[in-house]
């Protein structure tokens, strides 16, 4: 699966999924400072997923209605990066092709997956 993931992603997520043959162009290290919307538009460029923390992106989809190749939006507050990573990987092995398209929220204990078109 291809993502970007935004500048807020912690590093061990990006590596993981680097690890498991993800395609991932990661913000902090290609452009660290952009706004949401050029890392929308990146994923959109790429046709890949964004992975983010920063929930301005469900009003982008959903009040403005921009067109994404999917959204994934972690909530994952007091886990440390390892563990974000192992759910994050889990999720993908879990859901993966429903991921594309949606808006999906995964915390701890729940994941949602909504279509965002």
């Amino acid at each position: 699966m291809r993502w970007v993931a935004d500048e807020g992603v912690d590093a061990p997520i990006v590596a993981r999924l680097r690890e498991l043959d993800h395609l991932v162009w990661y913000v902090a290290e290609m452009m660290a400072g952009i706004t949401d919307e050029e890392v929308l538009a990146l994923a959109q460029e790429q046709d890949a997923v964004l992975l983010t923390n920063d929930k301005d992106f469900g009003a982008l989809v959903f009040q403005q209605r921009r067109v994404t190749a999917g959204i994934v939006l972690m909530r994952l507050a007091g886990l440390s990066a390892d563990q974000k990573a192992v759910l994050v990987n889990r999720v993908i092995d879990d859901h993966g092709a429903r991921l594309r398209g949606a808006f999906t929220v995964v915390t701890p204990r729940r994941v949602r997956i909504r279509p965002s078109r």
